[in-house]
């Protein structure tokens, strides 16, 4: 399929792990669909929250000061799923992939910001964590609810959940 072909298809992905390469997959194909002329839209819930947070500290009670010291950090301190050995893992991914030309998560999700990709944090989600709107990136949309995600998935050619 031509780009212009693709420009009436969409995107809809629910990102809910905040896993490296689980983030990693999540912004290979938004950016490719994006880049063939897709309208993509990720939902950022729960721990894939991390994927949109800028790496400051969250949390106004006990519980979210907790949850944010204990899975603090932004989409660089994500680690592999397997594999993590205490952050060595994290290490260790970053040079095999720097040595192959991957790009990094962070290069991956301002491509992502420059393509015009719609990304959305799930205000409940945010409200649970206490994780506050002004924690996140520029180019990320406001916050929605799951109503608007499912609109949009529901209207959407390729539906994902990572």
């Amino acid at each position: 399929m031509s780009e212009q072909e693709n420009e009436n298809k969409s995107l809809a992905m629910v990102v809910m792990s905040g896993d490296m390469d689980k983030l990693f997959g999540a912004f290979i194909i938004a950016n490719g669909a994006a880049a063939m002329g897709m309208e993509v839209t990720m939902f950022f819930t729960f721990w894939g929250l991390r994927a949109i947070k800028k790496n400051v500290s969250t949390g106004k009670t006990i519980f979210g000061k907790m949850m944010g010291a204990m899975y603090g950090g932004d989409i660089s301190k994500s680690s592999p799923s397997k594999f993590s050995f205490g952050g060595m893992g994290r290490w260790m991914f970053g040079k095999m992939m720097g040595s192959h030309n991957v790009s990094t998560l962070i290069e991956m999700r301002d491509l992502a910001v420059e393509l015009g990709i719609g990304m959305y944090g799930c205000q409940m989600s945010m409200d649970v964590m206490e994780i506050p709107e002004d924690a996140f990136i520029d180019g990320v949309q406001d916050p929605v609810g799951v109503g608007f995600f499912l609109l949009k998935a529901q209207e959407a050619d390729i539906q994902l959940f990572i």
